[in-house]
């Protein structure tokens, strides 16, 4: 079966051993790292306030939880259905990915002109491919950047590109763009 069949035949619990499993090994990370990531005050005046102590408490329910889930599922072995759900819970990773690779370039390059090139590089990648759909991105991105740094006054650092300019265009560059 290609995925476009497992699809078809997908139940509700395509995914579920793949999500317990992971589930559980992430929460056992976590919890074998409380002593490094949280701190045990000798200034709390009671149990409750102690700062470790409620992330832990959270962190032992996760990890009983997810066991006695994998527990009922009979140890079921993850199954081809599994693992098309599993890639379909990871796909919008691959937007967190283009955000953080805008957050890095902006500095560099400038708020205008990629927030111009990524509205028009994620339109093409959603398959909106015409011209009045790049065009409309592309008027998004200038949309983006008069509201945020013309309307709402955010303070957004030039770009390094920028000092390469002429020192009339460069502020201009600076202030607007």
């Amino acid at each position: 079966m290609d995925n476009s069949e497992l699809l078809k035949v997908k139940t509700k619990t395509s995914g579920q051993v793949v999500f317990v499993v992971a589930g559980l090994a992430i929460s056992l990370l976590l919890l074998s790292q409380i002593g490094n990531q949280t701190e045990w005050s000798e200034n709390a005046r009671n149990i409750g306030g102690q700062p470790r102590l409620w992330p832990a408490i959270a962190l032992v329910i996760m990890v009983f939880g997810f066991a006695a889930h994998y527990w009922l599922m009979r140890r079921r072995r993850p199954n081809a259905l599994d693992w098309v759900e599993a890639r379909r819970w990871v796909e919008p990773l691959e937007y967190l990915l283009w955000f953080l690779i805008y957050v890095a370039v902006v500095p560099r390059f400038g708020f205008m002109p990629m927030s111009i090139l990524f509205a028009c590089t994620l339109t093409y990648r959603l398959g909106y491919r015409s011209r009045a759909a790049l065009g409309l991105a592309a008027a998004f991105g200038i949309a983006t950047v008069v509201l945020f740094k013309g309307l709402l006054g955010v303070n957004i650092p030039g770009a390094q590109v920028y000092e390469y300019l002429p020192d009339s265009i460069r502020t201009f560059f600076l202030v607007y763009l």
